[in-house]
């Protein structure tokens, strides 16, 4: 049987692995192709109902139409396009009725999840999650949402490979995808990212106290918190 420590340092797997979901693992161009695809997905410039044609791509990325096809598969494993047979592959839509129902089931997973992790956290855990918290700082002093969104999808990550519900995992990291994805779109102005980034002490903070109405609180200050949706995204709850 694996010890907790492999089989955390296996959930982690770094954002290459959180990209695809653990499904399919990009290479090469293929994965030139689906950085490339979905920072312009998640920054808006490509919009949803886009239509993505490998012919195009294939020619874009200087790769063949297969290598695309890999790419596109990775980006729907994430939601971000979708595949419709003959009709082809566009970009998903990106609703404010699918974000809140996603941000709920977010809340939920996450809240639930920590009861699990402050039973028994890895010995790496408050050191992991500090050197992502540096990294994110790192990310806001370049200005470099994507990258800062990507740390952060990792730390959020790493917090729940504690938990030991690996079957939640995709569905967590679907929902973190597409929170970024959201919030992103419609922001209308530059956001403090050194701020964004700041977000993350109290969780560490309380998680390193192993204090888990702290450590639950601020985890779900931290969703509710994201994007102002107004009050009712979480109505049993005080924001």
């Amino acid at each position: 049987m694996k010890s907790k420590e492999i089989v955390v340092e296996e959930a982690r797997g770094g954002e290459d692995r959180q990209r695809t979901g653990g499904r399919r693992a990009a290479s090469g161009k293929s994965a030139a192709a689906f950085t490339s695809l979905k920072r312009e997905i998640m920054l808006g410039e490509l919009r949803p109902g886009q239509a993505l044609v490998e012919l195009e791509l294939a020619t874009r990325f200087g790769c063949s139409q297969g290598t695309v096809r890999e790419a596109l598969l990775q980006l729907q494993d994430e939601g971000l396009v979708l595949r419709n047979g003959y009709r082809g592959t566009q970009v998903s839509d990106c609703t404010l009725e699918e974000a809140v129902e996603l941000f709920r089931i977010r809340q939920s997973i996450e809240c639930r999840g920590i009861v699990h992790v402050l039973r028994h956290p890895s010995r790496t855990l408050v050191s992991d999650l500090k050197a992502m918290l540096a990294d994110m700082t790192r990310a806001a002093e370049r200005e470099d949402e994507l990258e800062l969104a990507s740390i952060d999808r990792e730390f959020h990550g790493r917090i729940f490979a504690d938990a030991g519900l690996p079957a939640l995992d995709p569905i967590l990291r679907r929902c973190l995808i597409h929170n970024h994805r959201y919030k992103i779109s419609r922001s209308t102005q530059a956001r403090d990212l050194a701020q964004t980034a700041r977000r993350h002490e109290p969780i560490v903070a309380a998680i390193e106290a192993r204090d888990l109405g702290a450590a639950s609180a601020a985890l779900f200050h931290h969703i509710a918190t994201i994007v102002d949706f107004g009050p009712n995204v979480f109505p049993d709850h005080v924001q």
